[in-house]
């Protein structure tokens, strides 16, 4: 089975649009039993709180429904327990250094690096660009899938 792990400074925006992303993708390719799929925070603020209504929204938009969420923040047994772990900018992984303690953080990327190389993820929360986030965690999950298959993971 194939972890990924997507994180985000909240888990209510971005981290949960790419989690129901990818399992919207992988239910309709019938290779959902291949993987495990999840999201969390670096911070503690928005923990047990729902998806955010306008990340929902624009997930509803394009047919991705049923986006049941408690927002989590990230522990060294997620880390642990992941093989793929997504962050949405580099503030972010500058966050898991603090909140993993003495990880090298090696299972850690950008996931917009699958488009374009140092492509951060901006926050709608700040700026109500969920549609261009769609855009991007969308694309860059394809990239990421495909990618999976021609290393013949799946």
């Amino acid at each position: 089975m194939i972890k990924v792990l997507f994180v985000c400074h909240g888990n209510i925006c971005r981290s949960p649009m790419a989690e129901f992303i990818m399992k919207d993708k992988v239910k309709k390719l019938s290779i959902e039993n291949l993987f495990y799929i999840d999201s969390r925070a670096t911070s503690k603020e928005e923990i047990g709180n729902n998806i955010y209504p306008s990340a929902l929204k624009t997930l509803k938009n394009h047919g991705i429904f049923g986006a049941s969420h408690s927002a989590k923040q990230i522990t060294m047994e997620d880390y642990n327990y992941f093989d793929y772990i997504f962050v949405m900018e580099q503030a972010n992984i500058r966050m898991l250094k603090y909140v993993l303690k003495n990880c090298n953080l090696a299972k850690v990327s950008l996931i917009g690096e699958f488009i374009e190389e140092g492509l951060w993820i901006e926050d709608p929360w700040y700026t109500d660009n969920f549609e261009i986030v769609f855009e991007q965690l969308n694309k860059a999950i394809d990239i990421f899938i495909n990618q999976l298959r021609i290393e013949e993971k799946i």
